[in-house]
């Protein structure tokens, strides 16, 4: 598996462009996250269509022909540093056969921050653009307004990304022991399954250490998304894996854990859980597509490079 370019880190002055390419927005939210960003130096834009909701599918901002433009437009800014998505939801998949993927790769390399919904897109762009991501808050939502921890390690990671070149959650537990070396790649497990065998997905985990989280899943269905990795045979080759939140996942943290151990130890491959990225306040920025050291017995990711360049 081939690391990805890594964007330019962003300086104070960098525009950056705000879009809403899944679900929509609380406009009390988004303007209280336009008024963080703006206050770390940064000139903010925001996408055309970014407070709009679809007239007859209320869980999408906007239609989909609209929130794909603002990501095209935003990205193919050669003004524009990065985009900050403002939240996932629902409705990614939906927007990546309306991009135009040939102006995209003719754009200048940027930062793309999001997660959740927000996987299909890293999945995409790592893909077509060959450009490394970062797996961070979507910025119009409670994980990321009025969570300075939050808001620390994505502008930590945007304008120092050197500073965040081990990552050690204190709340990381080992599940199989040993190390791995690969490319980062992952985030969303519902995502990650919707995706498999699509066009812009990815067709195999062979080679990276995977980063897995999910939200308000049943334990019986995360069994069979993970299942259905295992099956089709899309967790053949990967090097570990990394797995994040599990917010209001019934039963519960215990039953979640078992059911990781079942599903993934037999890999034999290094495993971590509790990493602190997905779901949960305080969430870390984990970029995408970058090589980096699982050390599943020292619960640490050593990143080969920073995220950004």
């Amino acid at each position: 598996m081939t690391p990805a370019v890594r964007p330019p880190r962003l300086r104070p002055g960098d525009r950056v462009s705000v879009v809403a390419p899944c679900g929509p927005v609380t406009a009390d939210r988004l303007d209280a996250a336009l008024d963080t960003v703006r206050g770390w130096g940064l000139d903010v834009v925001c996408g055309a269509h970014v407070r709009e909701r679809h007239p007859t599918l209320p869980y999408l901002a906007g239609d989909d022909a609209d929130r794909a433009a603002d990501l095209q437009e935003a990205w193919t800014d050669p003004g524009t540093a990065a985009v900050l998505c403002a939240r996932g939801g629902d409705g990614a998949h939906r927007i990546l056969d309306l991009l135009d993927f040939d102006a995209l790769r003719r754009g200048p390399a940027k930062v793309l921050v999001g997660f959740s919904d927000i996987t299909a897109l890293h999945e995409a762009f790592a893909l077509e653009l060959g450009v490394a991501t970062l797996h961070g808050p979507v910025i119009a939502t409670q994980y990321f307004v009025d969570d300075e921890v939050a808001q620390s390690e994505l502008r930590a990671t945007l304008f120092e990304p050197e500073t965040r070149r081990t990552l050690a959650p204190p709340a990381a537990e080992t599940l199989v022991g040993g190390t791995a070396h690969g490319v980062l790649i992952g985030g969303n497990l519902s995502l990650l399954c919707g995706g498999l065998g699509t066009p812009r997905s990815r067709s195999s985990a062979a080679g990276g250490i995977l980063l897995l989280e999910d939200v308000q899943e049943d334990i019986s269905r995360i069994d069979r998304m993970l299942t259905q990795l295992l099956r089709t045979g899309w967790l053949r080759g990967v090097a570990g894996v990394v797995l994040g939140s599990w917010t209001d996942c019934d039963p519960g943290p215990e039953q979640i854990r078992a059911l990781m151990l079942d599903r993934l130890a037999p890999l034999g491959v290094p495993v971590v859980g509790g990493f602190g990225f997905g779901h949960l306040p305080g969430q870390l920025t984990v970029p995408l597509g970058v090589t980096a050291t699982l050390d599943a017995d020292a619960r640490t990711l050593r990143l080969d490079e920073p995220a950004l360049a």
